[in-house]
């Protein structure tokens, strides 16, 4: 009977812990990495070896070259992979460790000194090495790799090691991250924490995950999103906050949606969507030079070099100009239902605004190419933002929207408690109609009556934020561990 790949890989274990040396016990103090190796033996000719400076470096075996009287291997650490080499030359009881208990996935911690081979490869020459983990399973062909999707996902750790340019992805998403939160920071922002278990989840118009609390005997919510706690910081004296963090919606997956997915909302005081504008377009153009280097965004093959003022269209402007709709009847729900019948899906309880938004989004938002802010969005699609004054059926919103993708959603926030409570009414009557939570956040109005400032709120997805610098084309290539069905084991 043939023995299999893990079967002959844990007889190798079995020998390592027979000759003292279990690898999971060992201890080993790299002082040195992949990379800087390379950075600092830039100067050495082909040939040439710099024998009296010793290294320490630690990593996973990728690949080995057995040629008999020497091998050749390469290891990666967290910088980059760097080849190595032992030959039998003064070296034959450590080539003969090596070839008999050492696999491709191991990982090892080498001691020797720095040469670059004749063909110009910077190597390290094996002094000394020690087994770190023994890999009980061979790592992905090395011609074929590792390539399907949704085995890239299930095992994103092989993914990470085959793959580096997805570690690229991850190294880009903290920086973009860590960037975002220098520069509100700077100005005058603080962080804060907000409840992710709510009793009535809000903020959004989702539908949410369900739990129970057994000590306090009561149901609970994963938060849709944080931003009626956020504004109740602002009605207690916080001027400028900001929140990132985990928001949950159980809905459809798709290359934009994950129901587990990151989001920062920031709110601003004395400030309304136009402060948020100007704010956004200085936020994007100054991330992607620090991410990129320079003021583009790449999908594909296809490259957009983009600048400020970033451009504003209507929503409505946009569906009377497209969709034939004559200005004076855009509100007409009844004649709208008629005019874009079989073009757009219309549910029955639609009202006009419902409406041109769903055509808006159908027609025109994936055609968005370059970083477009839109505005004029309906007061019926918009319950927490303030009526614009010269048309309050419409209010004072904006998406941006880029490669067709929604960026960010901000408003000037609705302060009048009457008018919130109002539309909370209008809302409860849609989310009973469409089996979504029938209860709204009372409270918030309890707390809107105590007085909140003007105040301008803007929630921007960090994983879709991650996709526009970085090039990716589905939201799982920017998340670690996207939600997926369960592997069908029969």
């Amino acid at each position: 009977m043939v023995e299999s790949e893990f079967e002959v890989r844990l007889k190798k274990l079995r020998e390592l812990e027979r000759l003292g040396l279990s690898p999971y016990k060992q201890k080993f103090k790299p002082n040195t990495t992949a990379k800087e190796i390379k950075e600092k033996f830039q100067h050495l000719k082909p040939g040439e070896h710099e024998e009296k400076e010793n290294f320490k470096i630690s990593g996973r075996i990728l690949t080995i070259r057995d040629f008999g009287g020497s091998v050749f291997f390469h290891i990666i650490d967290s910088t980059d992979k760097i080849q190595c080499f032992i030959e039998k030359r003064g070296n034959e009881q450590i080539l003969e460790f090596f070839k008999k208990l050492l696999d491709t996935g191991d990982i090892v911690g080498i001691s020797g000194t720095v040469f670059r081979t004749k063909k110009g490869e910077i190597t390290i020459y094996v002094r000394d090495i020690k087994v770190l983990a023994k890999c009980l399973h061979p790592l992905p062909e090395k011609w074929h790799g590792l390539k399907e999707i949704e085995t890239r996902l299930r095992m994103r750790y092989l993914d990470l090691i085959m793959n580096p340019e997805v570690k690229q992805i991850f190294i880009k998403r903290h920086k973009i991250v860590s960037f975002i939160r220098e520069f509100l920071t700077e100005r005058g922002f603080i962080e804060v924490e907000t409840p992710i278990l709510q009793p009535v989840p809000s903020g959004a118009v989702a539908k949410p995950f369900k739990t129970y609390h057994n000590e306090l005997e009561m149901n609970l919510f994963l938060r849709i999103a944080p931003e009626l706690y956020l504004k109740r910081l602002i009605i207690g004296g916080f001027e400028k906050v900001f929140e990132i963090g985990r928001n949950f919606r159980n809905e459809g997956v798709s290359s934009h949606h994950n129901p587990e997915f990151t989001m920062i909302e920031l709110y601003q005081a004395y400030s309304d969507y136009n402060d948020l504008i100007e704010l956004t377009e200085k936020l994007i153009t100054e991330l992607s030079l620090h991410v990129n280097g320079k003021c583009t965004l790449k999908q594909g093959e296809e490259e957009i070099e983009f600048s400020t003022p970033f451009p504003k269209i209507s929503i409505k402007e946009e569906v009377i100009k497209r969709a034939g709709i004559p200005a004076e009847k855009i509100k007409d729900t009844a004649f709208l239902k008629e005019k874009l019948k079989g073009k757009i899906e219309i549910d029955e309880d639609d009202d006009w605004g419902e409406i041109i938004v769903k055509y808006f989004e159908k027609y025109v938002a994936d055609n968005l190419k370059e970083p477009t802010f839109v505005i004029d969005f309906p007061t019926s699609t918009s319950p927490l933002a303030k009526r614009k004054e010269d048309d309050p059926d419409f209010v004072e919103r904006f998406e941006l929207y880029a490669f067709g993708m929604e960026i960010a959603n901000a408003f000037s926030e609705l302060n009048d408690p009457e008018d919130q409570k109002k539309r909370f009414e209008e809302q409860i009557k849609i989310r009973r109609m469409r089996e979504l939570v029938e209860d709204m956040d009372w409270d918030f109005v309890k707390a809107l009556e105590h007085g909140m400032p003007p105040t301008a709120g803007e929630g921007i997805g960090i994983d879709r934020l991650v996709m526009l610098l970085t090039g990716a084309q589905s939201i799982k290539e920017v998340i670690l561990f996207p939600t997926m069905k369960p592997e069908d084991k029969t």
